[in-house]
């Protein structure tokens, strides 16, 4: 039996373990997890680069893995808590970003300032109950190969960026990117989607724009 299986059937026992690796109500590892535990299990390359600014806030009983020649810059926050964070190779995580669980990044990867992706979402319908204290629910972003994401974009839970695509600064996403296409805007709409019979960038045409993105049916309508 794994070990997340072993406690999941032993809730006090789990709640304790919790406790010994996150101090109550606090997001972030204690120093010994984050010295002595996360080095040996998660995969980091010697050749990745997490600024002295830059917050982890990854635990061990999920997966976080930091490709080669890939950057955490200053100021950011990564957090793993509640799901699997993926950085791929070559990718560079902008200033002051933030990128909450789960999340899998692709090789290749640009995100400039200030940008956020959260695969977390929290409950509200239960109105006996304050939304700090309803569980939380989680829906898994995925930016392929070869994006540009902008600054301050945001990209909400369950959306999947395709490959070699463009987030304009500013954006907010809450549907699917096609491969090959550029978004912006707040709901983000496409704007320019790559032709490969004409070798050209164009822009959709009208019956395109009433189909624009997929639509994303995991994604909530509120994010963190």
């Amino acid at each position: 039996m794994a070990i997340k299986d072993y406690l999941d059937q032993r809730p006090k026992l789990k709640q304790f373990v919790h406790w010994l690796l996150i101090p109550q109500h606090q997001a972030r590892p204690r120093l010994w997890v984050s010295w002595f535990v996360n080095p040996f299990i998660h995969k980091r390359h010697r050749t990745s680069s997490v600024r002295s600014s830059a917050r982890l806030d990854v635990l061990p009983f999920n997966a976080f893995a930091l490709g080669a020649r890939s950057t955490i810059e200053d100021f950011c926050v990564v957090n793993n808590g509640v799901g699997a964070v993926l950085i791929g190779d070559n990718c560079t995580v902008g200033i002051s970003s933030v990128v909450i669980g789960p999340v899998t990044i692709g090789s290749d990867v640009i995100m400039a300032q200030h940008v956020v992706l959260s695969g977390l979402n929290h409950s509200y319908e239960d109105v006996s109950q304050s939304i700090r204290a309803q569980p939380v629910i989680t829906a898994p972003i995925i930016i392929e190969e070869e994006c540009w994401i902008g600054a301050n974009a945001v990209i909400t839970a369950g959306v999947t960026v395709g490959r070699h695509s463009v987030v304009a600064g500013g954006s907010v996403v809450t549907r699917n990117v096609p491969p090959y296409s550029v978004v912006g805007g707040n709901p983000a709409r496409l704007l320019k989607q790559y032709n490969h019979e004409t070798g050209q960038w164009v822009k959709p045409s009208d019956s395109a724009l009433k189909r624009e993105m997929a639509p994303n049916v995991n994604n909530s309508p509120l994010s963190t």
